[in-house]
């Protein structure tokens, strides 16, 4: 795992004295707010802890200090709370196992706490067996307290710990229940709780580990190992000890173990795993290559451009561990909701276990069994665990698909979009020019025109003249070598060929060498009125053709605009410094609801708050750092095409890691999905809460059957919120 702690001395004090450390533990058994609140009350109150940031998802616990309080210290307190805590830059590899009651084997996948649900159970079930086969109700009792001490003594201890603080948790709240069960002698269903609630936590607990062995994946994207050139000989080496610029040689097969630069060899890479890009892409001399990419075919020499933990890679899994972190909407409010459902159950099991008695004449031991049988549907776990499983299994499903998204908030706020927002170079469109057209003149083939003025050209740098000697090479047109080539700022390009003198440039360049351009006037002003742009070819006494260049549409651009119209995005406003032809010709083949055009970026931050100000959610999507003061400006930032690109990375709400409009439907997709599950998932635990304290007014509910409705609720929601690791846009 990679580690985000700053301080490597484990206890001695950083060189930056004074600057705050962010240090990480894995901490064995936090898994809800409950087991958090417990570990709070040991580090807040301890000199030189500022914040705490956890991810139950992973075990994982974040403690913002002072560099004077050594993590050794930190992670003592968490051990005092009764959690075995690991700092995480100590640890390598997998997250720790649980500690065992006894040596594990293949054979026995039972771990301490699944040990103790275990003999609770089959306590349970022979104190049954007992009383239905010889009555013997002593021998019953026996068996019924063993099962209650052996599977609660834990949860009772760690519910005195909460109370002592005031801090009343499900431990405490189950602790009560069973020994209110004890002293009404309701030994059974006292038992029967124990056991239900050992079985349901070791449950939950397992649950949870698929959860988190999902998210590590991410993890083993990237080798451990790097086979790099040393002394003319090759060698295997950890490739934090790799150095940039060193080479490396990718064999057939194996994945490429840091980001770099191809120097030798022809491959095709899979780039899935970081960029979400279906099928491989061909890597030659000068091309990127990925770590946690795979190399298909041919062998590769590269030569590496980052040490291991600034990877592409590296940096998207190190964002997918903050998103985690960071709460959505959903979940704050399921938070604020917990803290007053809690106690206001508290006071309703007294209501419950006083009123009637008091009032209506009531039997009291009656009426406080179902207070308790209150106690235990007190418990919020199902409700506070329906959104952060959800939305991390949703993060972690986007990472492997190519999007990169920077919390549950950004994610929810993508599942409500109805507007979006596109910037028009390089977004919609190639960002490049490329011949569209070819028009002859005087019976000259359009091949020699295309051949001429790439002759031409092909000593200028010109972005036009990159485009029109592209065509040609794809065209498989070949030259001689011109010469006398001659730059005409301004105006074009100038160069022998064959022992002629050709020109290549705009209508004012051939004016001025007096020749006549009528013929190519209507051409002219039909595709400059289009936004396209006309280069005419000839020599200084006739245009022998013209050639028009474009910057396309990108040719998912269509399918992807209908997909998300099919999705309920309802508005699609398109920006653009282009003049006014050129952005209507391009706004009317991809059927835009309105376009701005003529706009600096400063222009661009305006028409997005205006859009926000009709519509309230808007995303831009833009195709990186030029487009940022826009992206900040709007609901959701979407970067397209940033693998690689730091910068983009960092200021996006969402990056497309690669240049890839279909990844938008997908990405809307997603997004609704996820904040349909959360919704199911609170509407489920809150309907089986109300559905049992209903029945439990009623007076016909049962500890053991609350039990089971409670954990069965977390179960659910959990299963219900790893759904979103399967996703698939359909």
């Amino acid at each position: 795992m990679r580690t985000e702690a700053k301080n490597k001395n484990s206890g001695r004090k950083s060189a930056a004295v004074g600057r705050p450390l962010r240090s990480a533990f894995l901490v064995q058994g936090m898994d809800c707010p409950d087991e958090l609140r417990m570990i709070e009350d040991k580090l807040r109150p301890m000199e030189g802890v500022l914040d705490l940031e956890a991810n139950f998802l992973e075990g994982r616990l974040v403690v913002f200090h002072e560099p004077s309080l050594p993590v050794q210290h930190i992670a003592r307190a968490i051990r005092q709370a009764g959690f075995d805590a690991v700092f995480e830059e100590e640890h390598v590899g997998p997250r720790p196992a649980p500690r065992r009651m006894f040596r594990q084997v293949n054979w026995w996948p039972i771990d301490g706490k699944g040990l103790l649900a275990l003999a609770s159970g089959v306590l349970l079930l022979a104190a049954t067996a007992v009383h239905f086969a010889w009555g013997l109700p002593a021998v019953v009792d026996v068996l019924l307290l063993a099962a209650i001490i052996g599977g609660g003594y834990k949860t009772a201890r760690n519910g005195l710990r909460s109370a002592w603080r005031l801090n009343f948790d499900t431990s405490f709240l189950m602790t009560v229940a069973v020994a209110g069960a004890v002293a009404v002698h309701e030994l059974f269903e006292g038992a029967a709780v124990v056991a239900l609630f050992s079985l349901a936590q070791w449950l939950e607990l397992k649950t949870m580990d698929r959860a988190r062995d999902a998210i590590r994946k991410l993890l083993d994207l990237s080798p451990k190992e790097a086979l790099v050139i040393r002394g003319g000989e090759e060698r295997r080496v950890p490739v934090e000890d790799v150095r940039v610029g060193e080479m490396l040689v990718i064999r057939p097969g194996e994945k490429i173990p840091l980001d770099g630069e191809v120097t030798e060899g022809v491959s095709y890479v899979d780039e899935s795993a970081v960029t979400g890009e279906s099928l491989p892409v061909e890597k030659s001399a000068g091309a990127s290559v990925f770590a946690g990419s795979v190399n298909q075919h041919g062998a590769l020499t590269i030569r590496s451009t980052r040490q291991a933990g600034d990877t592409t890679l590296a940096k998207v899994i190190h964002m997918v561990e903050e998103a985690q972190s960071r709460r959505a909407p959903s979940q704050r409010f399921v938070d604020r909701f917990s803290r007053v459902y809690t106690p206001a159950v508290l006071v309703g099991a007294v209501l419950v276990a006083s009123v009637p008695p008091l009032l209506f004449g009531g039997v009291f031991a009656e009426w406080f069994y179902q207070a308790l049988v209150l106690l235990v549907i007190a418990c919020p776990c199902a409700l506070v665990i329906s959104t952060p499983v959800t939305i991390a299994c949703a993060l972690v499903r986007a990472a492997r698909s190519g999007v990169l998204i920077k919390g549950g908030a950004h994610l929810e706020n993508v599942g409500k979009l109805d507007t979006l927002i596109f910037d028009k170079t390089g977004t919609l469109t190639q960002g490049k020019a490329q011949v569209v057209d070819v028009l002859p003149l005087n019976n000259v083939e359009p091949m020699e025109i295309l051949r001429v003025a790439a002759a031409v050209e092909s000593h200028s740098e010109h972005h036009l003249a990159r485009a029109v000697t592209q065509k040609a090479a794809a065209e498989g047109l070949t030259f001689n070598r011109v010469s006398n080539f001659a730059a005409l700022p301004g105006r074009g390009a100038s160069a022998e060929l064959d022992g002629r003198k050709y020109y290549v440039g705009s209508v004012r360049l051939f004016n001025d060498l007096g020749c006549d351009t009528s013929a190519v006037e209507a051409a002219l002003l039909k595709n400059e009125s289009a936004g396209k742009a006309v280069v005419l070819v000839g020599t200084n006494s006739e245009v022998s053709g013209a050639i028009v260049l474009a910057d396309t549409i990108r040719p998912a651009a269509k399918d992807a605009l209908a997909k998300l119209r099919a999705l309920g995005i309802d508005d699609f406003i398109m920006l653009t410094g282009d003049n006014e032809g050129t952005a209507q010709a391009i706004a009317e083949q991809l059927g835009m609801d309105h376009y701005h055009a003529g706009l600096l970026p400063e222009n661009k931050v305006r028409e997005v708050k205006e859009a926000l100000d009709e519509h309230k959610l808007a995303a831009m999507v833009g195709d990186g750092v030029n487009d940022a003061p826009a992206l900040a400006a709007s609901t959701v930032g979407i970067a397209m095409g940033t693998a690689g690109t730091d910068a983009a990375l960092e200021t996006a709400d969402v990056a497309l890691m690669a240049d890839d409009l279909e990844k938008l439907p997908y990405l809307v997709s997603l997004g609704r999905k996820t904040l349909a599950i959360i919704r199911e998932n609170i509407a489920l635990a809150l309907l089986i809460k109300a559905l049992v304290i209903g029945l439990t007014i009623a007076g016909v509910a049962s500890l053991w059957a609350a039990v089971a409705a409670d954990m069965g609720a977390s179960l659910l929601v959990i299963f219900n919120g790893m759904r979103m690791l399967n996703f698939e846009e359909r």
